[in-house]
């Protein structure tokens, strides 16, 4: 078994596609509609994508920095970037979640993840993404630092998705997680590839290193409430695991490079 699925360069071009019209808002032109086998095979390429929503990200910190803003307002203004270049797909997916899992049986839950409405939970559980997102890469300041930052940040925060399609069973028999189905070991492994250098590199050996224990520990956690709660994982549920690892990942950056 190869750690990289073996692929000719159209293959490669076109999971690259898929993983960003999945995992962005971002216009890419003539390209056919994505399925979910494209999906599950881009899978890989998930960080990818990410890396892509954290340049952008931190193009927008440079410039607000370099207009004379200071790290708060250039911090929020990176963070509105990621929102517009995502869609708020992933806060949705949070919201969602946090919303759902205040029912009390599963079916009930479940249905409340179909609602576009957002409850309390929900509201609350946005809200303290968008400020503790926030005030992590204002913490850093520099924007030297909070560009790898980012990217390694969006970048592992979305290779904790295919690990988690390829471990939690569907909570649904039908939806996006059934419609996807499950990665190859293959390009579920290349994915976490990807999201340990990426975490080593932008944040460092010993903050990398802790980001990827504590995402660890955390999206096992994660895991088994899903189970326990709906019976598995659903697309609102993906959303939250990468809005989880994004969190978690600003927050140590901003533990262990801020000083």
């Amino acid at each position: 078994m190869t750690m990289f699925p073996a692929m000719s360069l159209n293959q490669l071009a076109s999971d690259l596609k898929a993983a960003v019209l999945f995992c962005t808002r971002l216009p890419i032109p003539h390209v056919a509609a994505i399925t979910g086998a494209d999906v599950a095979r881009a899978a890989w390429a998930f960080p990818v994508a990410g890396a892509i929503v954290g340049a952008i990200a931190a193009g927008v910190y440079w410039l607000a920095g370099v207009a004379g803003l200071p790290p708060w307002p250039a911090a929020a203004l990176a963070v509105a970037a990621m929102l517009v270049v995502t869609g708020c797909l992933h806060e949705d997916g949070l919201a969602d979640v946090a919303d759902a899992f205040g029912g009390h049986t599963r079916e009930r839950r479940l249905e409340i993840m179909r609602d576009s409405r957002i409850g309390t939970y929900g509201a609350c559980a946005l809200s303290m993404s968008l400020l503790l997102r926030t005030a992590a890469l204002a913490s850093i300041a520099a924007p030297a630092v909070v560009a790898p930052v980012l990217v390694a940040a969006h970048m592992a925060a979305r290779a904790g998705m295919p690990l988690f399609m390829w471990l939690v069973p569907p909570a649904r028999a039908d939806g996006l997680s059934v419609g996807v189905g499950p990665p190859s070991p293959e390009s579920t492994m290349a994915a976490m590839l990807l999201g340990v250098i990426a975490l080593l590199l932008g944040l460092g050996p010993a903050a990398g290193i802790c980001a990827i224990a504590l995402m660890a520990g955390g999206l096992a956690a994660l895991a088994w409430l899903c189970i326990r709660q709906i019976g598995g994982q659903t697309g609102d549920v993906l959303g939250a695991v990468e809005q989880f690892g994004e969190i978690v990942i600003l927050l140590v950056a901003a533990a262990c490079l801020n000083r």
